[in-house]
Formats: C-alpha cells, structure tokens, sequence
C-alpha cells in the first residue's frame, strides 16, 4: 500500500523531525510513504479576508497535489470530522486494501485550516479529538496512528 501525507509547513522543532523520521522508517516494513511539504502562505494582515485568502492558497496548492482515481482514497484532517479508535482506522486500511485502494492521501492543512470545498472532495474527513493541535504535531500523531494501525493488521505487538 502507498501512504501520502499531503501537509502544509515543514517540521520547524528538531524533536518533531526526529519523530517523523522514527515512524516513516518503522512504517517502511509495511509500506511505501510519501511527504509531501508544501510551503505555507504569508497572512498578510489579521483580517478575516486575510485568513480566507490563506486557507484558498494553501488548500489549492493540496488539491493539485492529490492524486485522483478508482485506486486512491483521500482522507482530511478535520476537527469536525468522524473520529475512530486505532482499531476502526486499521480496518478502515484493511478495507481499503481489500478494496483495491492501493493509494490512501492523509491531507493536514496550515494552522487556519483547509476549505471546506477541499474536505468536502475527499472520502473521509477524519477527527482525532474535538481539540485543536498544532498541524506539525498532527503530522506525527498521524505518522504513528498509521503505524500503529499496520501493527494491528499484522497481528503484531505494539498496541495495547
């Protein structure tokens, strides 16, 4: 299966880096990853335009990067999205597998957030608390939700 992580923003703090690169070497047993990092938009001024204007920029700039078709299954990051446990997420992949998705793309938008016409073009929009997390930490959480869900699938020790 080919794992895409389509995000804006680099990793800025070296300990998140480093966390990153620990579960995308872990995950390679299981998987082909791919990051994707696309640069983030300057907020030219604290208006509510201003935001928008961010959140249109940086949402094109991930959906021309999405790879479309019978194969592949978008899933966006979305605070108001269908939460699942680890074990839903591992057999909603298990699913996809079976299914013939053989491409799933993770979408994690800018801190202002993606449009909703962006969410609404993906298969899943996905929620992993009603709480708000910096996106370069939900780089990680994700990275290790897949890892985690690979794990079970597998039927190998890790998750508990």
């Amino acid at each position: 299966m080919n794992i895409e992580i389509i995000c804006v923003g680099k990793l800025k703090e070296e300990y998140l880096r480093e966390a990153a690169a620990e579960y995308s070497k872990r995950l390679s047993k299981f998987c082909r990853l791919q990051v994707t990092e696309l640069p983030e938009t300057r907020l030219e001024s604290e208006t509510p335009a201003a935001g928008q204007a961010v959140v249109l920029a940086e949402s094109e700039a991930i959906a021309k990067k999405i790879r479309r078709g019978p194969d592949c299954f978008t899933v966006a990051l979305d605070v108001r999205g269908r939460e699942l446990s680890s074990e839903e997420l591992a057999s909603e992949l298990a699913s996809l597998q079976l299914s013939g998705k053989s491409r799933v793309s993770f979408l994690i938008g800018g801190s202002l957030g993606m449009s909703e016409e962006l969410m609404r073009s993906c298969d899943l929009r996905l929620s992993f608390s009603r709480m708000t997390f910096p996106h370069q930490l939900m780089r990680v959480i994700m990275l290790e939700q897949i890892y985690r869900a690979f794990k079970i699938n597998a039927g190998e020790k890790y998750h508990k």
